[in-house]
Order: C-alpha cells, then structure tokens, then sequence
C-alpha cells in the first residue's frame, strides 16, 4: 500500500494515483500546526515538507519526483508517453514547468500575500517572483491555441503538474486566468480521476471551494 503524507501538493500525487487505480492511503500532515508536532513523518522526510510518500522500502519527497516514479514503477502508462513518441518533449517540458516555472512561484507569491507583513508585500522579490509565474504561464497560453492538452490531443500527468499549479494561482493568490486556461481547467474538472482525487482530500477541497 503507498502511503501519501500530505496533501497541498500532494493532490497531484493523489490525482495520479486515481488516474492509475492504484491502491493507497492519504496521511494527514498539520502543517500549521507545525511538523515538529508530527515525529512520524519527519522520519519520513526530516526536511518537514509535503508531500512524501511510502512505498514499501522506498520514501521520496517532490511531488513531481514522485509522480514520474510512479509512472515508471507501476507503468507502462497512457499518462506517460514513450520516450520515442512525438509528444514526449511536450509531457516532460510541461510536466516539469507545472512546477519550476508556475506552482513554485505561486507559492512565494501565496507567502507574500497571506503571511509578510504589510510592508514585505510588494518588493522586488514579490514581482520577480509574479513575473516568472507570468512569462511560464504564457507558454501554457500559446500550448492551448494549438491543442487541448500540454501534451497534444490526450490528457497526460502533465496536466495533472500544471493544471494543479493553474488552480493554486487561482485560489491561493486570486490570479484572473485567461478564457482558454478557464476552458482547460474546466476539462480537467471533469475527469472522474479529478473528481476521486478531490474527493479524498477534503483539506484542499475545502480550500477550493471556500
């Protein structure tokens, strides 16, 4: 049984689970309520960051880590095209740009609007940070006018890597997306894997629908 410690980022994993019907079980992690509360999981990743998981011997943290070791211990899946198939470059550049250019700016950004104090809100920092989740954003813009999906014509965990990010920037800092990325959220929305995913993780259901 693979364990997932946390959700925030962890949904991704969840989604890719239920995507693959795969069995697992969702820890809980308080983050709030701070991990130095919570000695188990940080035996599992003694960083103090989620997600994580557990999968027999095997413990790895990075959501993006994981969900490509996912793919490649229990695949071969249509979530993952073949490294010889014409829309790998698209899944991996997409896959990895969900996180690296959108969701990790976003949550500089999530910290600066909910936790800075008034004065730290607006620096350098803060617009670097917005100018990076932009300048990403608009290579997801341009993929949309060409297909429906990062990777093409199917749905791939690249999706589940940038759609994630696109729902975090809408939520987390109340950032205005655009009709087509509107329009590929709302597909995205309707896949039963989304909806089982959303379904057990009830902190970031919550969250979304508050």
């Amino acid at each position: 049984m693979i364990t997932v410690f946390g959700e925030g980022r962890g949904f991704r994993v969840v989604w890719l689970l239920e995507e693959m019907r795969l069995p697992y079980r969702l820890r809980d992690v308080d983050m709030l309520a701070g991990v130095e509360n919570d000695p188990e999981f940080l035996a599992i990743n003694p960083a103090g960051f989620i997600p994580a998981i557990r999968d027999g011997d095997v413990v790895m943290v990075e959501s993006i880590a994981i969900m490509e070791y996912l793919l490649g211990r229990y695949g071969p899946s249509p979530l993952a095209p073949d490294p010889q198939d014409a829309t790998f470059p698209a899944y991996q550049q997409f896959l990895h740009l969900g996180e690296a250019g959108l969701a990790a700016s976003v949550f500089f950004l999530t910290g600066a609007l909910h936790f800075a104090p008034e004065t730290d809100r607006d620096n350098w920092t803060v617009r670097q940070a917005m100018h990076v989740f932009t300048s990403r954003l608009g290579l997801v813009t341009r993929r949309l006018a060409e297909a429906p999906y990062m990777a093409g014509g199917v749905f791939t965990a690249a999706d589940i890597s940038v759609g994630y990010a696109l729902e975090m920037a809408r939520k987390n800092i109340d950032f205005a997306l655009g009709e087509a990325e509107q329009a590929y959220l709302g597909r995205l929305r309707q896949r039963d894997g989304y909806r089982r995913a959303l379904d057990a993780c009830p902190a970031t259901r919550g969250w979304w629908s508050s």
